[in-house]
């Protein structure tokens, strides 16, 4: 397998990670989990109390009738307005205008930390580098690392469930637009995402099951695909060759609080979304009333899922913001408030925390938070549900 990354190729083994043992091996896989770091983060063996919070659940365990918290953007943690300007003179940036910083960050931590506090779910965005070489993170325009790809975050994950088998996570895949004057989800895209997905240390990892989600039993120690993209520019066997549940972007309606999405037609297993990231308030609304519907719509969605369709998968994002308004509400002041009295009591996550202590022994489902570590209990209590 050969692991791109601007001006270099690290060319590494096929054969998946696990019986690795040799010293060269060993340097190459720290090599890759470097290159890594400004996404995945520093790599460390943890022993946290949420680092195998699935050891309580048996193996015959639904995932559907799991409840899995996750991060939206999750590649965001690191990124700087000098990220996006370090890049000036090798792509078409001089004549794109990059909106602050605020606009694009909607986490603080690395995957590693998300990882040892519990995050099971993560929300990836992809595209091609400024050199149209390898698949790297980005959110919009925002390329997240200059370095870091796919595959080596991808190793990353799989080093960490080597680590702690008893866990699954569960990783959305999306392509990310208007990353690029020129950029499109072209053949040459496609053709990448296919090959990362099914390489032999892929398949080891993803289990081989199509739009169904099964046990924790099966799931232990790998990696469940959820596949936000189509292969609409490749011959229809390269998407028979991809494992996972298929979510067609054509299919997500945007910035909606209701999505009914139908994943399996055989055997009509369905989907129920939330995925409203930019409440439609009045024009002058405050951040606080903004929260509010925002908060609303995904409590809605989640008060269905302990409600309804008990082996239906219910997913639910709380992340948002409302960037037309005046002055903007970024991601962190929907998560968070703004610190004033505007938002006296806090931001989304806030208003979460009392609302998920009233859900003991309910299914939630996935739920995607924004700052998920902010207040401290917030995981916590979800996991506690």
């Amino acid at each position: 397998m050969k692991v791109l990354h601007f001006g270099s190729v690290i060319t590494l083994s096929a054969l998946p990670l696990r019986g690795w043992c040799s010293s060269l091996s060993d340097y190459a896989l720290q090599r890759v989990l470097q290159d890594a770091s400004p996404i995945f983060g520093k790599y460390a063996k943890d022993v946290a109390d949420k680092s195998e919070w699935m050891k309580k659940y048996a193996d015959d365990t639904q995932i559907v009738h799991m409840n899995i918290p996750g991060t939206h953007d999750s590649s965001t943690w690191n990124y700087t307005q000098a990220t996006q300007e370090s890049l000036r003179g090798i792509t078409d940036l001089n004549e794109v205008t990059v909106p602050v910083a605020e606009t694009f960050r909607c986490q603080e931590r690395p995957f590693i930390d998300m990882l040892s506090m519990g995050i099971r779910a993560f929300d990836l965005r992809y595209a091609l580098d400024p050199t149209n070489t390898t698949l790297v993170f980005y959110h919009s325009q925002a390329l997240l690392s200059e370095t870091a790809t796919v595959d080596d975050v991808l190793f990353g994950f799989y080093k960490w469930l080597d680590d702690h088998p008893s866990e699954t996570l569960l990783l959305s895949f999306q392509y990310e637009g208007s990353t690029a004057k020129y950029a499109s989800n072209n053949a040459a895209v496609q053709t990448q995402i296919f090959n990362t997905l099914t390489s032999p240390v892929a398949q080891s990892y993803f289990p081989q099951r199509k739009n169904t989600l099964g046990t924790l039993g099966e799931s232990r120690g790998k990696i469940i695909l959820l596949r936000r993209f189509d292969l609409d520019q490749l011959p229809a066997s390269y998407t028979d060759k991809l494992p996972g549940l298929h979510f067609s972007p054509s299919l997500w309606t945007d910035n909606s609080p209701d999505i009914t999405l139908t994943y399996n037609t055989n055997d009509n297993l369905t989907a129920y979304i939330e995925d409203y990231y930019q409440p439609l308030t009045p024009t002058g609304s405050t951040a606080a009333e903004n929260i509010k519907w925002k908060y609303n719509a995904t409590t809605r969605n989640i008060v269905e899922a302990t409600t309804k369709h008990a082996d239906s998968l219910f997913w639910t994002w709380a992340s948002s913001e409302n960037t037309e308004n005046t002055p903007p509400d970024w991601p962190k002041i929907m998560a968070l408030g703004n610190g004033t009295a505007i938002t006296p009591k806090g931001g989304v996550n806030h208003h979460l925390v009392p609302f998920f202590r009233q859900q003991r022994g309910k299914r939630v489902g996935i739920v995607m938070f924004d700052f998920f570590d902010q207040p401290d209990d917030l995981i916590d209590v979800f996991l506690s549900i």
